[in-house]
């Protein structure tokens, strides 16, 4: 599924619909370069389960866990170092009842499950000030049908 995203309130609408089809024990890959809009599309998804809290980029601190229904466990390894992920425990919280939410995931050295919904954002003319390309794609029969559910709503005009 291709997107193309104007701004911050496009983005933000986008992580209420993909919000909307999480449950418990999912997970989602979220890739672009810096700046792009992936902890933006966290905090729509954060606030569309209930969390109003502050939501923030965990690049320092590789991750941060919002109180939602149910938990999301934001990850960011872009700062990731080797066996780095072995001191956050990240097993653990994969296994969680919780939404994982893991920007950068190419960069750890553990594997991560093979089935997620996968994210990319880019910039559609190297200016951050305009419209991103956002692909969804869906690894795993559980995914897909996540996805088919995603494309209902963008294309029922929900939007």
């Amino acid at each position: 599924m291709d997107l193309i995203i104007n701004n911050e309130d496009e983005m933000l609408a986008l992580g209420s619909e993909i919000a909307s089809l999480l449950e418990a024990d999912d997970v989602v890959y979220l890739t672009g370069e810096l700046g792009v809009g992936k902890t933006t599309l966290v905090r729509g998804i954060a606030r569309a389960r209930g969390y109003n809290g502050r939501v923030t980029s965990p690049t320092f601190t590789l991750m941060n866990i919002y109180e939602a229904d149910p938990p999301l466990y934001h990850f960011d390894f872009y700062r990731l170092e080797t066996g780095d992920t072995y001191d956050l425990g990240l097993e653990d919280y994969l296994e969680k009842q919780g939404i994982s939410l893991i920007e950068w995931p190419t960069l750890t050295d553990r594997s991560l499950p093979a089935e997620a919904l996968l994210i990319a954002i880019t910039l559609r003319y190297d200016d951050y000030d305009l419209a991103r390309s956002v692909q969804i794609t869906a690894r795993g029969a559980k995914y897909e049908k996540k996805l088919e559910g995603l494309m209902k709503l963008v294309h029922s005009g929900h939007r």
